[in-house]
């Protein structure tokens, strides 16, 4: 065989095996792979592609993408709703197409998401030297543009000689698969290589799993955590990602109402509780709810669940201020248990942990106090989501009462998809989630042009989780409808997969937001004294040379979603906006799947700003400025800075 049809069957014969509570799950780790054709790899992993597709199309389905980073964000929306026991395979050419893959593997790294990447590479042997958009490097003659990789992976490997791919797969898969440390996986695959003939074991191409692991905790460790909880007075949750992809929320739950803790959530771990739940109180931190940022402010014991700590989670380390503050740090990776210096950090799974944990606190609950507090902090903060999704503002709608629309329009099983700009914090403020599965906001890289493809990605995993739950016990439900919501810089960053998604029929309901410019920085400039510069999308006044007092740019984005034989729903601007925008996202939901995707297109005011969480964002300004507004923003950021504190637990 040449490496590359031994790559190929192989990956189509691995499945992970997944043990949650009594339920086995056993499925296909690389369902499909990503491949735009270059001279680094049409004769190579395109051949072998190509083969299997005569010899058995079921092998290694070939999935056709338009841009190698949105192959990427597709692989990693799959990862996401599969809870990591599944993600897609990419193969590019050399050159710039493997170095579009960067943004994409950094992505999936830092949002700890699988995601296999296979960058072709130069000639191993060196007969063609220079070859076609080789990267050369006086200093160092065997660095690539592959090399750019390292630091962005998880794993790195190259195949410079056919017997390293075994090492290489197994290697790769290993940590693909592993809770722990998955990310992004790239083995870089020389051209020639690539076609070369060798010797294949036949148990290499046999089927293998890969048994994803759950680590139980340590006795010792749940009793600690168990004392420490019971002698605190205003314990808190702060849930992340790892309990979704624990597969943890009904031990979660069942823990808050044993105990009567109140739980907030990070970003990831949006799903965690139904948003109404009496001990939910949402979204922590610098997109967070009041409600959540004041029991923290106040609490004595933070209790991490499956969370990285990241800078909005924390506030940048202004959001707990009792001085006497501790953390019990619950993690599948060790990097994040030991966060903040915590003197309890727990590596276990967060499902096993949670169910070991509610029973070392049998009998014990939280005081009246933090009881009384939690309903009232709650109650504020729901009217004031009801006021903001009620906003009647004219000409143009407010995102707040464009995100309260598309809430309440979609089912409960639905899915919202959102990645960069202002859009990710409104909606980890207000959101109001039904099920665990209906939120996925990419948010540890934030990266502008992960919406429409990661939406994608999410979409071909509800539909293959449909077909799956039909086949095994009859079930006609339908599959969930993924909703994208997008603004339009992101939109303009990466729109082309919507092309993707005309070939293959895939029903995407995209909901483009036009507010002429990047909101989001829009916003935060003016926060730190400089006035929206560069923010507006607007016509060049040379004279000035300033883009911020023009026109605004003649961009039809509706036209341009149209051209790409896409469905498209005008929204108005006036007083039946909103109406017509739950109109057009129900007619979207009842459109058959394999009609194609759908943009529904609504223009908003982007000074509009979302209610306060009255929280802090660490983002530096200027010490020295000749612009008052900066000189004030600095007097602003001097009072936040004096609340930072270590956090060492």
């Amino acid at each position: 065989m040449t490496v590359s049809q031994a790559l190929v069957e192989f990956l189509g014969k691995q499945y992970t095996v997944d043990r949650v509570g009594d339920s086995t799950y056993r499925e296909r780790l690389i369902p499909g792979m990503f491949g735009i054709f270059g001279h680094g790899n049409v004769a190579g992993v395109g051949q072998a592609l190509k083969q299997w597709q005569v010899a058995d199309p079921g092998l290694m389905p070939y999935y056709q993408g338009r841009n190698e980073q949105a192959q990427v964000h597709q692989a990693v929306g799959y990862a996401r709703h599969t809870r990591r026991r599944q993600t897609f395979a990419v193969s590019t050419s050399i050159g710039p197409g493997s170095s579009n893959l960067l943004t994409g593997a950094a992505l999936a790294t830092a949002n700890r998401l699988p995601a296999l990447l296979l960058p072709s590479d130069t000639f191993a042997t060196r007969a063609a030297d220079p070859v076609l958009q080789q990267l050369e490097q006086p200093h160092g003659y065997d660095i690539t543009v592959n090399d750019a990789f390292r630091p962005l992976s998880k794993y790195f490997d190259r195949v410079n000689r056919p017997e390293q791919l075994f090492s290489a797969l197994l290697h790769g898969l290993r940590v693909l698969t592993d809770p722990a440390e998955t990310g992004a996986v790239t083995i870089a695959l020389p051209q020639d290589v690539q076609a070369e003939v060798f010797d294949v074991p036949e148990e290499f191409l046999a089927e293998r799993e890969w048994r994803i692991r759950r680590p139980e905790p340590e006795a010792e460790d749940i009793a600690e955590a168990a004392r420490r909880i019971r002698a605190a007075e205003r314990p808190v949750v702060v849930a992340g990602g790892g309990v979704l992809y624990a597969f943890a929320t009904d031990q979660l739950r069942a823990f808050a109402e044993a105990t009567g803790i109140p739980v907030v959530w990070t970003q990831a771990g949006v799903g965690s509780l139904a948003w109404d739940h009496p001990q939910a109180l949402g979204a922590v931190g610098s997109t967070g709810t009041t409600a959540a940022n004041a029991v923290v402010r106040d609490a004595d014991l933070v209790i991490g669940i499956g969370t990285r700590y990241e800078d909005f989670t924390t506030a940048s380390r202004t959001a707990f201020q009792d001085p006497g503050v501790g953390f019990v740090n619950i993690n599948v990776a060790a990097i994040d248990a030991y966060k903040h210096g915590t003197s309890l950090p727990i590596v276990a799974d967060a499902r096993k942990a949670l169910v070991a944990l509610t029973t070392a606190l049998s009998g014990y609950r939280v005081g009246a106090d933090l009881t009384r507090v939690v309903a009232e902090e709650k109650a504020r903060w729901d009217a004031t989501v009801d006021a903001a999704f009620a906003q009647d503002h004219e000409p143009l709608v407010s995102q707040n009462a464009i995100i309260g629309a598309v809430n309440a329009a979609m089912d409960p099983r639905d899915v919202v998809i959102c990645a960069a700009g202002s859009l990710p914090g409104d909606l980890h403020k207000m959101w109001r989630i039904r099920d665990p599965f209906g939120y996925h906001v990419e948010y540890a890289f934030s990266c502008m042009g992960y919406e429409i493809p990661g939406g994608l990605g999410v979409k071909r995993a509800a539909l293959d989780e449909a077909a799956r739950a039909a086949g095994s016990a009859g079930n006609e439900e339908a599959p969930r409808d993924v909703v994208v919501m997008v603004g339009d810089g992101s939109y303009l960053m990466m729109h082309t997969e919507l092309v993707t998604a005309v070939a293959e029929g895939i029903k995407l309901i995209t909901v483009l937001i036009q507010n002429h410019g990047y909101a989001s920085i829009g916003a935060l400039s003016e926060q730190l004294g400089s006035q929206r510069f560069g923010t507006k999308y607007r016509t060049l006044d040379r004279q000035h040379h300033t883009f911020d007092d023009g026109e605004k740019l003649p961009i039809d984005l509706a036209a341009n979603a149209e051209s790409l034989g896409v469905t498209v729903y005008r929204i108005e601007p006036g007083p039946n906006a909103i109406d017509d925008l739950q109109a057009a996202i129900g007619k979207a939901k009842a459109a058959p799947e394999g009609s194609g995707p759908i943009v529904i297109h609504i223009e908003s005011d982007p000074l509009v700003d979302a209610p306060s969480s009255e929280s802090w964002w660490d983002v530096p300004v200027s010490g020295a400025s000749e612009l008052e507004s900066t000189k004030q923003a600095f007097a602003t950021y001097i009072d936040h800075k004096s609340r930072q504190k270590p956090l060492l637990g």
